[in-house]
């Protein structure tokens, strides 16, 4: 009898079963083990990155990531300063949304372009205005970025903080962090950022009204983010005023333009670059649009 016959006979079967359960149960815990693990590494990457720990998922795919880095490459013109710049910027959006209050409004791949790219457009100062910033969060993280590249961002904020996040056809409602609109989480969050942050400058009011202007319109601004009123008249009156206060060479950046969700962005920017403006566009890169003024 060869061995294959052997180990097929009845009696070797049944004398070799034990060997073969003893075996297949310590696969069998082996596997168990394995897949408690990949659950609970799960778990834990959903409370830090997922929609389970932050209503918002931040979790990264790299199909997106990759058109990303292209875009912002397009734009600053350095492939390999646009991928570590995207990269700072996702681990800062994830440590600021650890430490802060409320959250950075806006998709992670935007987010994070917008992080990325404006340091890397070369401002011809360090002068920032933001007009709207719900939390404070994305000033919080782009005086970071600028002082990453050895500036000393001079931060101004101009925002209504109406308690809630306002948008014209839309209902108020509390934000789903459960933190108010406010001053007072902004400055929380604006501590974040140093001394640039304890020193930036808060401007309650509309950016369209008169007397919100003034109080602020004293400097000429490096790089000016348009963020407000996503109503297409909004965005006219902000780009309008934002051609008044851009220094020469300063960036503008555009929110959420493109995004199928507030079409009139996309009208207004396209209406204003077809009359006598300071402005060129230089490209987007998510949901942003880079605007360079004369």
């Amino acid at each position: 009898m060869n061995s294959r016959s052997l180990l097929r006979s009845p009696v070797s079967r049944r004398l070799l079963r034990p060997v073969a359960d003893l075996i297949d149960r310590r696969i069998e815990r082996q596997v168990r083990a394995a897949v408690r693990q990949a659950t609970t590494h799960r778990l834990s990457c959903e409370l830090l990155l997922g929609e389970r720990g932050r209503g918002l998922s931040r979790v990264v795919s790299q199909g997106p990531l990759e058109r990303l880095h292209a875009e912002v490459a397009a734009l600053s013109g350095n492939r390999a300063a646009a991928t570590r710049n995207v990269a700072t910027a996702y681990r800062l959006l994830v440590g600021l949304e650890a430490l802060g209050v409320g959250r950075i409004a806006g998709g992670t791949m935007n987010i994070c372009g917008k992080l990325g790219t404006i340091p890397l457009l070369d401002p011809p100062n360090d002068e920032i205005l933001e007009i709207g910033t719900l939390y404070g969060m994305f000033s919080t993280g782009l005086v970071r970025m600028l002082e990453r590249e050895g500036r000393s961002p001079s931060l101004t904020i101009v925002d209504p903080f109406a308690g809630v996040q306002l948008q014209p056809g839309t209902n108020p409602r509390p934000d789903p962090t459960g933190t108010p609109v406010d001053e007072h989480a902004v400055r929380t969050n604006l501590a974040l950022a140093g001394p640039a942050g304890a020193a930036a400058r808060i401007q309650r009011g509309f950016s369209e009204d008169p007397e919100t202007r003034a109080a602020v319109a004293d400097r000429a601004y490096g790089v000016i983010v348009v963020d407000g009123d996503h109503s297409a008249k909004g965005v006219r009156q902000d780009l309008q005023w934002a051609e008044e206060i851009a220094a020469p060479g300063a960036i503008v950046v555009l929110d959420d333009y493109g995004d199928p969700a507030w079409p009139g962005i996309k009208e207004a920017m396209d209406d204003h670059l077809q009359d006598d403006t300071r402005l060129t566009y230089l490209g987007k890169a998510a949901h942003s649009a880079y605007l360079r003024a004369s």
